[in-house]
C-alpha cells in the first residue's frame, strides 16, 4: 500500500466513533436487580481489600463504582415486589457510603474499617427490610482476586 493511502486509512481509523454509531442496549433494556447486586458484592469485596491495604486511590475508585451500582438500583428499581428499593438504598446505603468517602479522604484505616462495617450493616438492613434476610453480607475474609494486587503502588 502506498504511504499516502496508508496514512489516510490510519487517520480515518483513529477518528472517534460517533455516539449514534456505537452499540446501544436495546430499547427498554435494564439490568436485573440481581445483576446490580452481584456487581455491588464484587465492589464491596474489592473496596475492603483496597482499604485494608491502605490503597486509598483504589478504595476511592471502588467506592465510586459501588455508588454507581447504588444509583442504578435507585434508577431501575424504585420499587420491586411492592418494596421501595430505591428509597431503601437512599436511606441506608448512601449515607454509609458518604462515611466511607470521608474515611478514605482522611486516609484513616480505623475510620475506614468502622465505616465499612456500617455500610455492610446497611446492606443487611436493606435485605431484611425487603424480605431477603437470607442474604447476609459480611466483611471479606479471603481474597478471591489472586490476579489483582491491592497494595498501593510504590
Amino acid at each position: 500500500m502506498k504511504p499516502m493511502v496508508l496514512a489516510a486509512v490510519l487517520a480515518v481509523a483513529a477518528l472517534p466513533v460517533p455516539a449514534a454509531a456505537q452499540p446501544q442496549a436495546p430499547a427498554g433494556y435494564a439490568p436485573g436487580l440481581g445483576e446490580i447486586m452481584t456487581l455491588t458484592q464484587v465492589r464491596h469485596l474489592k473496596l475492603w481489600f483496597a482499604g485494608d491495604a491502605k490503597n486509598w486511590e483504589l478504595a476511592d475508585y471502588e467506592l465510586d463504582e459501588l455508588k454507581e451500582g447504588f444509583d442504578d438500583a435507585i434508577k431501575y428499581f424504585p420499587t420491586k415486589d411492592n418494596m421501595p428499593i430505591g428509597q431503601l438504598v437512599k436511606d441506608t446505603a448512601l449515607p454509609a457510603a458518604e462515611d466511607l468517602k470521608s474515611a478514605i479522604d482522611a486516609r484513616n484505616g480505623a475510620k475506614f474499617a468502622a465505616a465499612f462495617d456500617k455500610l455492610t450493616a446497611a446492606c443487611d438492613a436493606c435485605h431484611q427490610a425487603t424480605n431477603h434476610g437470607f442474604i447476609v453480607v459480611r466483611r471479606p475474609t479471603a481474597n478471591p482476586y489472586a490476579n489483582q494486587s491491592f497494595a498501593p503502588k510504590k
